[in-house]
């Protein structure tokens, strides 16, 4: 029986217009451009603004630009799972929401938080819908919209994120191409150093929680950084390993852009040439959830058919994990 595979058939993504750059940040906290970009690697990050504009907002896009793209109508799709830390509300989940707006009126959609390696996860778990062979047209997005959750007069953070994502659409293959293995990781003692300390069912909103500033991302940074330089690094080297890879055979490695640091931490690790990292980081910041499906749509028209692809990321909670993918098409 012919093996089936989870494809990469088209991937789309979205950005807010809003340009907040180093310089304005110099504004609101105490930094500058050069302590930010000698750190980070970031320049400048997209910020959604407007009434009512939440995450789905960002999806809708993602998806709607997704579709068009493939030539797929919004009620073929079987399947739409959306990775976000910052859903629109608690219920119904974002993907519901996202399915709503462009029409996906035959997919049933749920949400995956996982922070910052919540779209590898919602990847690896898409796959096993169309591996089994339930479904033909799986899509996943990854999207945040991590303005509404940071505090911009603490400067440990609110120079990291922005706000974006993108979208995949996920098909049957029986050529070899598509996801071929993935390793993913958790481990819940990290919860101290990286978490938002109100707002759940642990210690739900209150006008206390609200003085306290307790509804923002809460960072330890060079916690979060040691455990992230290490982890995100050994993973992709264990993916390669476990897939009998060298350096030579990746042709890309996408990783989740938190820290130019980090990134180039796991291309050494791995082995691989800068000129095979996709990075965006100094454009977009941190998107959590959106980061890599933007590196993906930024760098589309640059992968090949057969291309061997390598997807990392880490995330508080801890996550963390890695992604082999084989590309399935050419995309100029």
């Amino acid at each position: 029986m012919t093996k089936i595979t989870a494809a990469i058939t088209g991937v789309h993504g979205w950005v807010p217009d809003y340009v907040l750059t180093n310089k304005e940040l110099e504004t609101m906290v105490d930094t500058n451009d050069e302590w930010i970009t000698s750190r980070t690697g970031i320049k400048e990050r997209r910020i959604l603004k407007g009434e009512n504009q939440g995450t789905s907002v960002i999806g809708t896009q993602a998806v709607k630009g997704l579709l068009e793209k493939t030539g797929n109508k919004a009620e073929d799709i079987d399947l739409l799972i959306c990775a976000t830390t910052t859903p629109d509300m608690l219920f119904p989940a974002t993907a519901n929401v996202i399915s709503n707006n462009v029409g996906a009126k035959n997919a049933f959609s749920y949400d995956i938080q996982a922070a910052c390696s919540g779209f590898i996860f919602a990847l690896s778990t898409a796959s096993q819908f169309i591996e089994t062979g339930k479904y033909k047209k799986v899509i996943v997005v990854g999207a945040d919209k991590m303005s509404s959750i940071i505090d911009y007069e603490d400067r440990q953070t609110c120079i990291i994120f922005g706000d974006g994502g993108g979208a995949v659409l996920l098909e049957p293959d029986t050529e070899g191409f598509g996801i071929r293995d993935s390793i993913l990781h958790t481990d819940g003692s990290g919860e101290q150093f990286l978490h938002m300390k109100a707002g759940g069912s642990r210690k739900p909103a209150s006008p206390e929680t609200l003085i306290a500033k307790e509804h923002y991302v809460y960072q330890e940074g060079s916690q979060v950084f040691k455990f992230a330089v290490t982890n995100m690094a050994e993973v992709a080297a264990d993916i390669m390993a476990k897939n009998n890879l060298t350096s030579e055979d990746v042709a890309w490695l996408v990783p989740h852009q938190a820290n130019k640091r980090i990134i180039d931490a796991t291309a050494r690790r791995m082995g691989v040439s800068s000129d095979k990292v996709m990075l965006n980081i100094h454009k977009f910041g941190n998107t959590t959830s959106g980061t890599i499906p933007l590196c993906l749509w930024e760098y589309e028209n640059q992968m090949k058919k057969g291309d061997n692809i390598v997807l990392a990321a880490f995330g508080g909670g801890f996550t963390w994990g890695s992604v082999y993918i084989k590309w399935a098409y050419d995309s100029k």
